[in-house]
């Protein structure tokens, strides 16, 4: 049996975009993305699909989700023969340091410095790996919040991989409600807690809303982190300030720089105040306070 292959060879910041876009487009589980670079200022962008696609299909989905962009790349359709194509993906991704942390695939275990907060992340499970610059900039954020001060009630909202809820379990030796809309990502997000020592911490639960009894159990919270999408994002706006203790921090990403307005908008309309802002590769993260 094959996997299908879809290759692009991109500059540094146009490959980086274009996983971006494919990571969101593509549904969990249908595809595995990798950036990387393989020879001075040429970088690959691959895509790895399911048994079940021909390359050609793969090809196609990925020009729909590229939209106008695509007809400028050059795309080459191949298939390999069925081996470990999620640990051959993997092969590209370099360990990635975001302050104290530093997320990494099994395949890179043994460079992570003795000193650094190790955080293992397989690409291809759920959505957050700490390549994407939403994952990095949340990881910065709450790197910088985190030698402030300790945050006693804290929530990953819409956690996929926990690697952010992972991140501040660690980094507090403290408790952590992670939740998410997917199933599948709840079992992912508690079997990455349980592998990276943060078990013990971090509650993995899955809520379709904050209806859900969870949260008025837990909270109010003094720490929420949500890495979704600027449409959510603005949409809950209302519930994160219901749910935000006084005094309490929000860092939010999974929006683009040109969405920065809207959501920031909708949050200054619950009483809510900018920190910071950080943009990465074309996506933002903003830190407010209560």
């Amino acid at each position: 049996m094959s996997t299908p292959l879809v290759r692009l060879r991109l500059d540094e910041a146009t490959a980086k975009r274009v996983a971006d876009v494919l990571e969101d487009a593509f549904p969990f589980g249908e595809a595995s993305v990798s950036a990387f670079e393989t020879a001075k200022d040429e970088w690959a962008v691959e895509v790895y699909g399911g048994p079940d696609a021909t390359a050609e299909e793969l090809a196609s989905a990925l020009r729909e989700a590229l939209g106008p962009e695509s007809a400028g790349l050059r795309i080459e359709a191949d298939a390999i023969e069925e081996a470990d194509w999620v640990a051959k993906s993997l092969e590209g991704l370099a360990p990635v340091p975001a302050g104290r942390f530093v997320v990494y695939g099994s395949h890179d275990r043994d460079k992570i410095p003795a000193d650094a907060i190790g955080i293992e992340i397989e690409a291809a499970l759920a959505f957050g790996t700490g390549h994407h610059g939403t994952t990095r900039g949340c990881l910065l954020a709450l790197d910088e919040l985190l030698t402030e001060r300790r945050f006693e009630r804290v929530l990953d909202l819409g956690t996929g991989t926990a690697v952010l809820a992972i991140a501040v379990a660690l980094a507090q030796r403290g408790p952590v409600l992670a939740t998410d809309i997917d199933e599948t990502s709840v079992t992912i997000a508690a079997e990455n807690a349980e592998a990276n020592g943060a078990g013990a911490f971090v509650e993995a639960v899955h809520a379709t809303g904050f209806d859900h009894p969870v949260f008025a159990a837990r909270g109010p919270f003094d720490l929420i982190v949500a890495n979704i999408l600027a449409g959510p994002l603005v949409e809950l706006a209302p519930d994160v300030k219901r749910h935000l203790a006084e005094g309490g921090r929000v860092v939010l990403s999974g929006l683009m720089t040109h969405e920065e307005e809207r959501v920031l908008d909708a949050y200054r309309a619950e009483g809510l105040s900018l920190v910071v802002a950080r943009q990465l590769e074309g996506w933002s993260t903003l830190v407010l306070a209560a």
